[in-house]
């Protein structure tokens, strides 16, 4: 769908440079998703890897980011390993509906209540972001905290929209519950992509 060098603005990188590569394809279908555009994969013309792995090169990024839509409605297995070959460190965010492909130095497992993580998914993940919309979402929370390896991170960030609403129970949250962190959007502070 797009692709761009910019500032890691979520979870664990935020504030690295990092280079993304946004698939299109998604069949989750977040009602808050702020990249919509992204689930009609037919509605953008494919690119080599060639190209991805030229242009990645090009911008002097040290990490790349797949993300998406839902990148792992693809096969990433040929993509990351160009991307690996060429120097770079390959980072991919999930919402983990489908199965995990290709070779990663990070793995950001974002799930979603619109369409549940695959069995196993979770013991892959070095970060568990979970974007909170609501108060039930500490609870869906704690339930996949439970599935992830004991070093995985942990991060709880509110949907934009309602960060007025939502960051101050977050904060509270983590103030009784220390092994959450919290992740912000800083980029769209920022206002870059």
């Amino acid at each position: 769908m797009e692709k761009f060098y910019t500032i890691q603005g979520e979870g664990a990188h935020t504030g690295s440079a990092a280079y993304f590569i946004r698939l299109a394809g998604c069949d989750v279908g977040c009602l808050w998703c702020d990249v919509k555009d992204s689930w009609d994969g037919s509605k953008y013309p494919q690119e080599s890897i060639e190209s991805l792995v030229r242009v990645t090169g090009q911008s002097g990024a040290e990490m790349v980011v797949i993300t998406g839509g839902e990148p792992t409605v693809y096969d990433l297995d040929e993509l990351t390993s160009a991307l690996r070959n060429s120097g770079l460190r390959t980072h991919i965010e999930t919402s983990g509906a489908h199965r995990i492909s290709g070779l990663w130095h990070w793995v950001c497992l974002s799930p979603k209540k619109f369409k549940q993580p695959v069995e196993g998914v979770h013991k892959q993940a070095d970060e568990l972001k979970i974007v909170v919309y609501n108060k039930s979402d500490f609870k869906w929370a704690e339930t996949h905290a439970d599935l992830v390896r004991n070093d995985c991170l942990l991060y709880l960030q509110p949907e934009w929209d309602r960060t007025d609403t939502m960051l101050p129970l977050i904060i509270e949250y983590v103030k009784k519950n220390p092994r959450w962190k919290i992740s912000l959007q800083t980029h769209k502070f920022m206002d870059i992509p």
